[in-house]
């Protein structure tokens, strides 16, 4: 016999927010001009990147470790996460007053370490595991069996999607005019399937549109088959919403609500990324850029109406800029790599840039060593457009010349170590 489905009730979400109250920043509904404009409608953002641990996830990590028993709660708790979750969980050991022990993979940014050590204080412990999350969890499964801790699961837990859930009521209450979509970025599916049930019962009318990263489409593989699977591999760039597995909680309810799964090529979230920090002065992680990044999508359903884009978070490490910008002008088919064949004679060089290359591009990358008694030899060459329909001229222009070699940008095999 199935189990019966998980639902939230609005008794139980608006019990976390009372909860949350002094815990979590009621953040802003704030309209965005630019944004409305391009695309002809009403687009806010709901700023979840200016919580206190710069992302969504206190709400639920707190809502959870409050309802603990003493008993619970005097033997700790655990979590397995590289992410903003382990601040969530941190924070709320801290306010809370209960140990935690947090898994990490070994590959953890210096950053996201030391962040989560700054908001646990005294009350969290970090353990550096493995190279993978399933490592770390592996590990954090173990200490909770051995130890009879509690694990804090990042979505899959009534309480967890109960706290996240809390944000659709504070839309409820920030909007001034109904509102006609949502979108919002999914991984394990906790914020989604919380702040749709709210809507579910306030607001049916609003169309909330899931949105993952092409890389990792774990909901919308769910949606498809019908049921939870498992993905064998995921890019885990959006690491903020790259799972493999989603909820089993989470999928039920999102797959009853949710108007519309998507996914986002990484590189558009790269260039939304940059859109919102250069032209709104806004830090958001790749998984916080989604939901805007997904506009383009839905541009010719959205006009004229009531949009909301949720800023999932603002962890964005800066030691990643270089990899965003990479990858948002390849996304924009503005950045190419050519295998050139240079011929071992002088002028070579000159002959490529001054009359090969075109007025507006810029060589970005070169490498290049010269062997002996060769007729040529070879450099990868990373070159930079000013629009796309500089690409063909200049492949044209490479093979009139006979410098031509490979373009790499569609070998996937070679292109990957270069980016």
């Amino acid at each position: 016999m199935s189990e019966t489905p998980y639902f939230p009730t609005i008794e139980a979400v608006e019990a976390a927010a009372k909860n949350l109250e002094g815990v979590a920043y009621i953040t802003p509904l704030t309209e965005n001009g630019q944004y409305s404009s391009k695309y002809d409608c009403n687009i806010s953002f709901k700023r979840e990147d200016l919580q206190v641990v710069r992302s969504y996830k206190i709400r639920g990590a707190y809502n959870k470790m409050s309802s603990l028993t003493s008993e619970e709660a005097a033997n700790g708790v655990v979590c397995a996460s590289a992410g903003n979750h382990s601040q969530g969980v941190a924070l709320s050991c801290k306010l809370l007053k209960i140990q935690g022990t947090i898994f990490m993979p070994t590959t953890t940014p210096k950053q996201k370490i030391e962040r989560a050590k700054m908001f646990g204080d005294h009350y969290v412990k970090i353990i550096l595991i493995g190279d993978s999350f399933d490592d770390a969890y592996n590990a954090a499964m173990k200490d909770c069996t051995e130890r009879q801790k509690t694990f804090i699961h990042p979505f899959n837990d009534e309480k967890v999607i109960e706290g996240q859930a809390t944000l659709g009521l504070e839309l409820i209450h920030q909007s001034t005019a109904p509102i006609d979509y949502i979108f919002v970025a999914v991984g394990g599916g906790g914020l989604a399937s919380g702040m749709s049930t709210v809507f579910k019962h306030f607001s049916p009318n609003t169309k909330i549109i899931g949105v993952e990263p092409e890389g990792a489409p774990s909901m919308k593989s769910a949606f498809q088959n019908g049921a939870v699977v498992q993905l064998d591999q995921i890019d885990n760039f959006v690491d903020g919403a790259a799972v493999k597995r989603v909820g089993d909680k989470n999928f039920a309810i999102c797959k009853q609500n949710l108007h519309d799964m998507i996914t986002i090529h990484e590189g558009s979230a790269c260039q939304a990324i940059l859109d919102l920090y250069n032209k709104e002065a806004i830090i958001a992680e790749p998984a916080g850029a989604l939901s805007v990044a997904a506009l383009e999508t839905y541009r010719d359903e959205i006009k004229g109406k009531n949009v909301v884009c949720i800023i999932s978070g603002g962890n964005n490490d800066i030691t990643r800029t270089a990899e965003i910008k990479e990858r948002a002008l390849l996304f924009s088919k503005l950045k190419h790599y050519f295998i050139i064949n240079f011929p071992q004679r002088a002028g070579a060089l000159r002959e490529f840039v001054v009359d090969i290359l075109g007025p507006n591009d810029d060589i970005t990358h070169f490498e290049y060593t010269k062997k002996v008694n060769r007729e040529n030899d070879v450099a990868v060459v990373g070159i930079e457009l000013k629009s796309p329909d500089d690409l063909e001229p200049l492949i044209a222009n490479i093979k009139r010349h006979n410098f031509y070699g490979d373009y790499l940008n569609e070998k996937p095999d070679l292109f990957q170590f270069l980016v």
